[in-house]
């Protein structure tokens, strides 16, 4: 699995465009005799485990980020060799756990103890291109029951595996927004139209939409990332600023709602200062990411079948993060786990989405494991219960094999 992983954080690619990620993840399938579709969502793959229903389905993303790594010594053997491209939120070690899982199950399949059919999603464009609704939309989970996923988690222990039910992960949407006004030099203001006072009169206005508009007992966030006045000099007032940042919220009744007083804020502070706005919105909102109740249930009894591998741990609340993982979770009932990573020993206290994000690699076979414990818990509180199915196909053997 460490192999694997390492293979994978050297060819980091970005959203659709995975030719050679994808030809890993189906060289390594068809050396396991696991028979896939691909391609789907063009370069996703579909693979499947057993013959017979119910279905469950395990979804790994696979893209990476356009981040420039910086590499530790030891970490120079398994650099990224894509230059500004990265692995930083742990979508490689997400496709080895997932591989992983579908040795540990397509070994219960030879031995005629897998009942039902586990489906592996390995799926593009996580990172901003909704690549969780192209799976869906290709029917990537027609006929399924019941999905889960895995997210390594910096901010937890290494070995605790945490989740709830309910929302987990925060909806959010990124916004791009031009205040053009009229540019000038700046001992003469008078003789312009700034949009710089303008757009910074606008982000101080975003912030009572949290403070003021959102209820104490529940959470949002308006974030501006970006304030970009152009390449002019210290005495001009220029033509126009440009700003970007996303909106969060953990229902989606909210999330519209922020989404619209946002534009509206924008456009009428400009408007106030004489200016004009262009304002645009991602291709495609992540909605939040919503645990069924049952599915929860499966993943901790999941987890103490692992014995001494892993530690549960019930979240207290959810995460403002985004996944895409929500248009799964929209038509099956599902579960999203995060994986703690924070190792200080080797070096994995770095935060997601950073140029010095590490993996734990000793949490590759925790996360196998798991994978494989909750598909095999949910077939077996249906059609494999009735059969009669043994214990020693759950979470417990998994573990031991890896």
């Amino acid at each position: 699995m460490t192999k694997t992983r390492r293979h994978l954080h050297t060819i980091p690619e970005l959203l659709y465009d995975l030719p050679e990620t994808s030809s890993y993840v189906r060289e390594v399938l068809d050396e396991l005799r696991i028979p896939y579709k691909y391609p789907v969502a063009q370069h996703g793959i579909v693979a499947t485990v057993g013959k017979e229903e119910p279905v469950f389905a395990l979804r790994s993303d696979m893209d990476a980020l356009p981040i420039l790594e910086e590499v530790a010594a030891d970490t120079q053997a398994f650099e990224s060799t894509k230059q500004g491209h990265m692995h930083a939120c742990g979508h490689d070690t997400h496709m080895t756990m997932l591989l992983g899982a579908a040795r540990l199950l397509k070994a219960r399949e030879a031995a005629g103890q897998l009942r039902g059919s586990v489906r592996l999603l390995f799926q593009p464009a996580e990172e901003g291109g909704a690549g969780g609704r192209a799976m869906v939309s290709e029917g990537a989970l027609q006929g399924v029951a019941g999905a889960h996923a895995i997210h390594v988690w910096p901010g937890l222990p290494s070995g605790t595996i945490a989740s709830r039910a309910g929302t987990i992960m925060a909806a959010a949407d990124r916004f791009w927004v031009r205040v053009s006004g009229r540019g000038g030099h700046g001992a003469m203001p008078h003789l312009a139209v700034d949009p710089v006072v303008a757009a910074a009169a606008a982000v101080g206005a975003l912030q009572p939409l949290v403070a003021r508009e959102t209820s104490p007992t529940t959470s949002a966030v308006v974030t501006v990332a970006e304030f970009n006045t152009g390449p002019g000099a210290p005495n001009v007032i220029p033509d126009a600023v440009e700003l970007s940042g996303t909106v969060r919220a953990l229902t989606a009744e909210h999330f519209e709602r922020l989404k619209s007083r946002v534009a509206q804020v924008i456009t009428l502070t400009a408007k106030a200062h004489g200016c004009m706005v262009a304002l645009r919105w991602g291709n495609t909102a992540y909605g939040p990411t919503v645990n069924a109740r049952a599915m929860v249930a499966h993943v901790q009894a999941a987890v103490q079948s692992l014995g001494s591998e892993a530690t549960w741990t019930a979240l207290e609340e959810p995460t403002m993060a985004a996944e895409d993982f929500s248009f799964i979770a929209d038509v099956v009932p599902a579960a999203m786990s995060f994986l703690g990573i924070r190792n200080e020993t080797v070096g994995s206290v770095h935060g997601l989405h950073t140029p010095r994000f590490r993996m734990d690699e000793a949490q590759l076979p925790v996360g196998a494991a798991l994978h494989a414990a909750v598909a095999l818990e949910f077939l077996g509180s249906g059609a494999a219960a009735a059969a009669g199915a043994a214990r020693d196909v759950t979470g417990a053997a998994c573990a031991a094999e890896l």
